[in-house]
């Protein structure tokens, strides 16, 4: 079926007749106008596909100015359209001079009619291409739009998350690397985001890795990628996650619960600033902002041989320390209100407010599972709620159990919550050396935090 719009510009008619008879088969739509001047009062020209465009249109004259004018103004008009100029015989360098002005390619005085449905075929697959491209490039842009604002902002205006933040945006605009620490549930992930949406590279994304749940046997595959082949499920080529934040950021959290054997490839990759694919031995040069984030004591684990020095001083050029929401007075019940409004409309609940009493509890309440408690704590209230106001009698906190205190009424589930709990205590927060004490690998003590939310 013929598809496409084409546009001919020619001052002979009889060239238009002869070329509209070969293309009305081919093309869908087909202009034909003696006068170059027209080409400016055609509406939507960036909708044609194709311009057939003659060098010489003034009696007298065939030293293809007028043509190298015309396809100036068309290109400017509608850049991405594939403009083919007609030439006679001698004026090859005139044609090859047009092709650098932006013709896609050129038809000679008199034509091969083959050679000449061939052109334009070739010139219509290009304007294809570049359509296709442009679509791909906004569906990228919409992509990285949606993924850099998918996440809420960072509420609060106490003191400490003020002083917090506006380290962060002077971090920001710099090309440092930063490490964030913090406890668990203070909202390093949030502070990770500020630093990309303040950065330079806020039109590229921010590509996360959760290194706790990365296992030893796909590290390499998830961060450097891998090519077709490179091992039994290697179906096809795969981009890991450095490539894939080339030229935005690359936030890696849980950084403290990298093994060491893979933190000395990290930092090989960090140093050169290149990754090589597994099957391959052809390094990718990378760029990208590198933004880590743990909740463990990285000096202790340091001293203790369960973190590479070297490695810290590469993450580390700048350091952040999230303050705990018992240190943010000020933002709980600003918090509170947020979690509200968020859940009433996620479970489509009528408006509910936090009565005076309430709010007392929630401002007495130590937080130790930080920000993460108080909006799990808020959501199963909204879920349970029945009136329009919360009460004290809504808000129930689980105090931690100490295995001093554990009775033949405690559950197994409460006694490991509280070894683990008491583990990590122990070590400052030092996953490898907990799970070492528990007798449990890496992966399945950050498993069982993840499920006691610790």
């Amino acid at each position: 079926m013929p598809k496409g719009k084409i546009l001919i510009v020619d001052d002979n008619k009889s060239i238009l007749s002869a070329l509209e008879l070969l293309l009305q088969n081919v093309y869908k739509d087909i202009k034909s106008i003696s006068n170059p001047n027209q080409i400016t009062s055609i509406k939507n020209l960036m909708d044609y596909d194709l311009v057939l465009l003659d060098m010489n249109f003034s009696a007298g004259i065939n030293n293809g100015n007028e043509g190298l004018y015309w396809l100036k103004r068309i290109k400017n008009l509608a850049p991405d359209v594939s403009v083919v100029m007609i030439t006679a015989y001698g004026d090859i360098e005139l044609a090859v001079r047009a092709l650098k002005e932006g013709a896609t390619d050129f038809i000679l005085k008199p034509w091969d009619n083959k050679k000449l449905l061939a052109t334009l075929q070739a010139a219509f697959q290009l304007r294809e291409s570049k359509r296709k491209i442009s679509a791909l490039k906004q569906k990228e842009n919409g992509l990285k739009d949606i993924i850099n604002n998918n996440n809420r902002s960072i509420v609060g205006n106490s003191k400490a998350l003020t002083y917090i933040l506006k380290l962060t945006q002077k971090v920001a605009k710099t090309n440092a690397n930063v490490l964030i620490t913090g406890e668990n549930g203070t909202g390093k992930e949030l502070i990770a985001k500020e630093i990309h949406n303040w950065s330079k590279r806020n039109n590229e994304i921010l590509v996360s890795v959760d290194m706790g749940s990365i296992t030893e046997s796909l590290f390499e595959s998830e961060l450097f990628g891998h090519i077709k082949g490179a091992f039994t499920d290697a179906h096809t080529d795969r981009i890991g996650k450095f490539e894939a934040a080339h030229k935005g950021t690359l936030f890696l959290d849980e950084i403290g619960n990298l093994p060491l054997q893979l933190q000395a490839k990290l930092l090989t990759v960090i140093q050169n600033k290149e990754i090589v694919k597994i099957g391959s031995n052809t390094p990718i040069p990378i760029d990208i902002r590198l933004v880590c984030a743990t909740n463990c004591n990285l000096e202790k684990m340091v001293e203790d041989g369960l973190f590479r020095e070297d490695l810290l001083y590469r993450i580390n050029t700048i350091h952040l320390e999230v303050p705990p929401l018992r240190q943010r007075e000020n933002d709980i019940l600003l918090l509170s209100d947020f979690f509200l409004d968020l859940f009433c409309n996620k479970y489509n609940k009528k408006p509910l407010k936090i009565d005076e009493s309430a709010q007392k509890k929630l401002l007495n309440h130590n937080w130790p599972g930080n920000i993460r408690e108080l909006q799990h704590t808020i959501e199963r209230c909204v879920i349970l709620s029945d009136g329009n106001n919360l009460t004290t009698s809504d808000f129930i906190f689980k105090e931690r159990i100490k295995t001093s205190q554990t009775t033949f009424d405690t559950t197994l589930d409460d006694m490991e919550k509280s070894m683990i709990s008491n583990a990590i205590s122990k070590h400052e927060g030092n996953y490898s050396a907990a799970a070492n004490q528990l007798g449990i690998t890496r992966q399945t003590l950050y498993n069982k935090i993840k499920r006691y939310n610790l």
